[in-house]
C-alpha cells in the first residue's frame, strides 16, 4: 500500500501526532500508524490516507466497504460509538466520526487526510485498482481499437 511507515505516537504529546500528520501530507502516500493512547493498554492501528488518494479510491471502488457483524460475538452488547470532541494537534484537528470509525484530519479547516481501519484501506485500494484497470476512457478505447485494426492477422504473420 504505497509507502508504509509504522509510527508510534503517544497522547497527549501533540508534537508527535503533528509530525506524523505532516509526514503523511508531505509524502502524499498512505501511512500505517500505531497509536498508543494514554490510559489504554491496546494499541490502535490505522492507515492515514491523504484526502486526494481516498477520493480517487472511493471514485473507482464500485461499492462502500461492507459493514457486517463480523467480530460482534466479542462484544456482549453493541456499543454506541462515543461522541468525541475534535482534538487539536498543532496545525491539525482530528474529527472522529461516530459512524464508520473513520477520523477526518483537517488543517486550517480543510480535510487533508483520513484515518481508516487498515482492512478498509486495503479493501478500498484493491477494489479501486481492479475497477480502474478494467476501464478505458473513450479516447483510449478508440486509440486501442485503431491499434488493433492496424495489426496483421495471425495467419499473415
Amino acid at each position: 500500500m504505497g509507502i508504509e511507515i509504522d509510527v508510534v505516537v503517544g497522547y497527549p504529546i501533540n508534537d508527535e501526532v503533528e509530525r506524523v500528520l505532516g509526514l503523511a501530507e508531505a509524502v502524499d502516500e498512505p501511512i500505517t500508524v500505531t497509536f498508543m493512547w494514554e490510559g489504554r493498554e491496546e494499541a490502535e492501528r490505522a492507515v492515514l490516507v491523504p484526502a486526494a488518494t481516498l477520493a480517487l479510491w472511493e471514485h473507482w471502488a464500485p461499492t462502500a466497504y461492507p459493514t457486517s457483524g463480523a467480530g460482534a460475538e466479542d462484544h456482549a452488547v453493541a456499543e454506541e460509538p462515543e461522541l468525541a470532541h475534535p482534538e487539536e494537534f498543532g496545525a491539525f484537528t482530528l474529527f472522529r466520526r461516530r459512524v464508520g470509525g473513520r477520523t477526518a484530519v483537517a488543517r486550517k479547516g480543510v480535510v487533508v487526510a483520513e484515518l481508516l481501519d487498515p482492512d478498509e484501506a486495503h479493501w478500498l485500494q484493491e477494489k479501486a485498482r481492479n475497477v480502474r484497470q478494467g476501464f478505458m476512457d473513450p479516447k483510449q478505447k478508440a486509440a486501442f481499437e485503431e491499434f488493433l485494426a492496424r495489426q496483421a492477422a495471425l495467419e499473415d504473420q
